[in-house]
């Protein structure tokens, strides 16, 4: 057994966490979790309270959500260089976590028929969901990548949501962030990680 187990499901985030797995380059089981009883069952809630994917456990150390996998991957192999350094963590931890917390709430809210009012628009920490696609069209186009000139976890962070809203329409069609997308999705850890999570989803089917 490898020291690193992903669990996931190819139908969901766990694609995220499935990619940032390969890009480390490290070894590394994979239990998927169908949804349904065995996501909620007691044995999973060991690993994940909240009964969702994707986790990973390296060695006794569990990790969850999506954005949290991809900092702790990345500086606990640092060898694969996935984590800048200074000054150019600002820019990295910046963009991973606007990813985590913006974006993807007014993604969500949108995709939801949620709209804030503009009266209510301080309420809400992303403000608008105009506001998300200007901020984010402007970090992937300033560099060729998020935290500067070198690709880092925050890209497989930023660039999955950025795959998957272009993909089913949940963010708008703009030209940087098709230039973004084919700039990260262009290596070989991310080809990897799609055939072998296509290759999962099909085994589920009945």
């Amino acid at each position: 057994m490898a020291d690193l187990t992903l669990y996931t499901n190819p139908m969901s985030r766990g694609r995220i966490a499935r990619w940032m797995v390969e890009e480390t380059g490290q070894p590394y089981d994979t239990v998927i979790v169908p949804f349904g009883p065995a996501m909620k069952s007691a044995d999973y809630r060991a690993v994940n309270p909240m009964g969702k994917v994707p986790a990973v456990r390296h060695g006794d150390v569990v990790v969850t959500e999506c954005a949290a996998i991809c900092a702790y991957l990345a500086d606990t192999f640092p060898e694969a260089k996935l984590a800048p350094p200074n000054p150019q963590r600002g820019s990295y931890y910046r963009w991973l976590f606007f990813a985590a917390g913006p974006l993807e709430a007014a993604v969500s809210n949108r995709s939801l028929g949620f709209e804030v009012p503009d009266e209510r628009r301080r309420m809400i920490g992303y403000g608008s969901f105009e506001d998300v696609m200007d901020t984010l069209e402007m970090a992937v186009s300033t560099n060729p990548f998020v935290a500067g000139q070198a690709f880092t976890a925050a890209d497989v962070y930023v660039g999955s949501h950025i795959a998957w809203g272009l993909q089913f329409g949940s963010i708008e069609k703009r030209q940087a962030f098709a230039d973004y997308l084919a700039r990260v999705s262009d290596r070989p850890a991310f080809q990897r990680a799609r055939e072998k999570d296509d290759a999962a989803a099909a085994a589920m089917q009945p």
